[in-house]
């Protein structure tokens, strides 16, 4: 099984540059754009594609998003991608496993056709390559003992019950609380996932706070635990989203437009999307909202 999504991927997924002293990698934001290098752009790349009869896709072996399970490509953007290239004519994915910082340079090289990896889409990558529409979003959750014996629901809840509540050191998290009105002697800093569950287990937090998709993962090898329903928290007054998609190489936007109107039949089809990938803890709360474009967040 992959490993859990480390720190850095955390505050990359949630679309920040630098959080909690943590930078992000010089390649992956100063990479010189590249567009496709061979004549065979945007149609003529799906045709190309579908001659070939596969797609080359890389992936960062970081569960629930993209992982090799033996000799096996699962998780949610492999999964969605199979089904959508196998509508568009390309029935196989060719897998390249990426360090993380390196999945759009990689792209930029022509080493793969695509990034499936549940990449987070924010104005910086967008420089450097072209996103499909949102594929999910990743509303955010509390992990709590079997239960919930405190009846948390959201950071409202929580900060109205006094709860302490757990954040993984460097990522966005600690800022939804904060901005919630949690004092920060009630907020503990965390290294890991797994150290979270074992604080919620421990009783030396009240709840664990991260992404819905995460925290369901998480869950799986925790049973002691459960987790709230998701909900999508507030900072400033905008809600965040934390939404990823599928990445492609400058050039092939035809591509990227012919792989888009097939996400957004299984997007639109609510029962189809969650038989997908509820097996990685995607449900409808991950469903992206109509009038959340890629346009506008590539924009920031």
């Amino acid at each position: 099984m992959a490993e859990f999504p480390n720190l850095s991927r955390r505050g990359f997924l949630n679309g920040t540059a630098a959080v909690g002293g943590l930078l992000v990698v010089p390649g992956l934001l100063t990479a010189c754009s590249k567009t496709d290098s061979s004549s065979a752009t945007g149609e003529g790349a799906l045709e190309k594609l579908r001659k070939q009869g596969f797609v080359r896709v890389a992936y960062a072996n970081e569960a629930p998003y993209g992982y090799l399970e033996g000799k096996e490509l699962k998780g949610e953007a492999p999964t969605l991608h199979r089904e959508i290239f196998r509508a568009l004519g390309v029935d196989e994915l060719k897998p390249t496993l990426s360090e993380w910082d390196g999945l759009i340079p990689g792209l930029q090289a022509g080493k793969y056709d695509v990034v499936s990896a549940g990449m987070a889409i924010t104005p910086e990558r967008c420089g450097n390559a072209i996103f499909s529409e949102p594929e999910f979003i990743s509303p955010t959750a509390l992990m709590v003992q079997k239960g919930n014996p405190k009846k948390l629901t959201d950071l409202a809840s929580a900060k109205e019950a006094g709860v302490t509540v757990g954040v993984m050191s460097g990522a966005v998290e600690g800022s939804y609380a904060k901005g919630a009105g949690i004092s920060e002697d009630r907020i503990k800093t965390l290294q890991k996932p797994q150290d979270g569950a074992d604080a919620v287990k421990g009783g030396r937090i009240d709840a664990f706070l991260l992404t819905g998709i995460s925290l369901r993962w998480l869950a799986k090898t925790n049973p002691d635990t459960e987790v709230t329903e998701a909900f999508v928290p507030e900072l400033d007054g905008k809600e965040q989203f934390s939404p990823g998609g599928a990445v492609f190489r400058k050039g092939n936007e035809d591509l990227r437009d012919s792989f888009n109107r097939e996400l957004k039949k299984i997007v639109s089809d609510r029962s189809r999307y969650v038989q997908l990938l509820e097996p990685y803890g995607f449900g409808e709360t991950e469903i992206p909202p109509a009038d959340l474009r890629t346009a506008d967040l590539c924009k920031g």
